[in-house]
């Protein structure tokens, strides 16, 4: 029952994005959490902390707006004091020059108590590199930018 409950909510958090709804987002993460993405792009770095997460959600919402998941699949483990889940997706979203950029990947979760204490976001991140390449070519500078990270 406690891993159908996950699922649910994990499957809510990705309707929610899909939705443009991304303000309870943030909301769902301990005080102190990982927060990561892999990569040398506008999107990449580590996060262990609300301020930095809001940041990056909100470049997110920025860079790839309709940012779009199809959840493939949801794996659950573990207690409530320590759960994994890991969520497979394909995203969609549209770029500037009116064309449309894709990924596929995965988010891996450790959650306690319901709180989300790490994420990391693993995609292709020389593709999502090219996408952010390409926004700036279409003059969207922040894609440009270096990572959100609060990592010393």
């Amino acid at each position: 029952m406690y891993h159908a409950i996950v699922r649910r909510k994990l499957r809510r958090a990705f309707a929610d994005i899909n939705a443009g709804r991304y303000d309870g987002i943030v909301a769902q993460f301990a005080p102190q959490h990982r927060h990561a993405m892999p990569g040398r792009h506008a999107l990449a770095g580590e996060r262990h902390g609300v301020a930095s997460t809001a940041l990056w959600y909100a470049r997110l919402q920025r860079l790839l707006p309709g940012l779009a998941f199809d959840v493939r699949s949801i794996v659950v483990g573990g207690m409530p004091w320590r759960t994994t889940a890991a969520v497979a997706w394909d995203d969609r979203f549209a770029l500037p020059d009116g064309t449309t950029g894709s990924n596929t990947g995965v988010h891996e979760f450790e959650l306690r108590w319901g709180r989300v204490h790490s994420l990391v976001i693993h995609c292709d991140s020389q593709r999502l590199q090219h996408y952010c390449d390409r926004l700036v070519e279409c003059g969207v500078a922040e894609a440009g930018a270096e990572p959100i990270t609060d990592v010393r």
